[in-house]
């Protein structure tokens, strides 16, 4: 297809994506719009991961139309580590509300597709601090982005490495409660997308992956935290914020149900427990 063609193709998509989201920013599906896909993903053809499958299917050829669908691609997909379903960053972007000027850490950039819409998001006034712990991803994110001047790549554990406070932090990896370096860190008004997940929430088996994860939206009210469900999750483990006594309390929170309730998140776990949807050593989920 020649560059023209392209920009209509992917223009289709960003609306489309935009429209599956529910996202009524119009800054959203631009910033879709704009970001060449291909140009993260390697040389095709691409691994599409074709769920009623259990498995991944090469592309037809490297034509990039191939890779404007509401589809995951495998980036490690031996491992199952995919450019996730641009549809759910659209809806989970459109809920964290990235603005102009604001500055977003993203844990667990990949090779920094959806790092490079963030940075569109927030515009030449704002900064991306894309944090990835897999050193191979880390070196093709910082490849992948050199162009952004406004994005910045570090390879670590993003529960633990250190960045400027943050408007937004965007988490792309399941974990079991939040950090303290992402609660800290998170300004007046920010806002943390968190997905909490149970060791079922992920498996290199297909046949036992289940839907144990939930994406919530908390933001910061001075010292408080407020917690809103958005979202169910199957996603790649966290390193780093992986704790057996939290994971347990999740798997039976998960069990009970009434995660949609949730409104608060405390950085204790002395809360009465008819109050709480989940309490584990240090945190808790709990209802007003």
């Amino acid at each position: 297809m020649t560059p023209d063609e392209l920009k209509i193709v992917r223009r289709a998509y960003a609306m489309q994506i935009a429209a599956i989201a529910g996202a009524a920013d119009q800054g959203v599906e631009d910033a879709f719009a704009k970001v060449p896909r291909e140009e993260f993903l390697g040389r095709g053809p691409w691994q599409i991961l074709r769920w009623q499958r259990r498995s991944y299917t090469p592309t037809p050829s490297a034509d990039p139309v191939y890779l404007y669908t509401n589809d995951l691609v495998g980036i490690l997909p031996e491992r199952h580590i995919n450019n996730g379903e641009p549809s759910l960053h659209a809806f989970l972007l459109a809920q964290g509300a990235p603005r102009e000027g604001e500055h977003v850490v993203h844990v667990g950039a990949g090779v920094g597709y959806y790092s490079a819409i963030m940075a569109q998001l927030v515009g030449p006034s704002g900064k991306v601090t894309a944090i990835e712990y897999d050193p191979e991803l880390a070196e093709k994110s910082r490849t992948n982005l050199a162009a952004y001047s406004n994005v910045t790549v570090v390879q670590g554990d993003g529960s633990t490495v250190a960045f400027d406070a943050a408007d937004l932090i965007y988490v792309n990896a399941g974990a079991t409660r939040p950090a303290d370096n992402w609660l800290d860190n998170l300004k007046e008004g920010g806002r943390l997308i968190l997905p909490l997940t149970t060791d079922n929430g992920f498996s290199s088996d297909w046949s036992k992956i289940k839907q144990r994860g939930a994406m919530f939206l908390i933001t910061r009210e001075a010292d408080e935290f407020r917690a809103k469900w958005i979202s169910p999750v199957g996603i790649f483990p966290c390193v780093g914020m992986r704790d057996e006594a939290s994971e347990e309390a999740l798997a039976k929170a998960f069990e009970q149900g009434d995660y949609t309730r949730v409104t608060r998140l405390y950085r204790t776990d002395d809360i009465e427990a008819e109050r709480c949807w989940v309490r584990a050593p240090g945190w808790s989920l709990a209802y007003d």
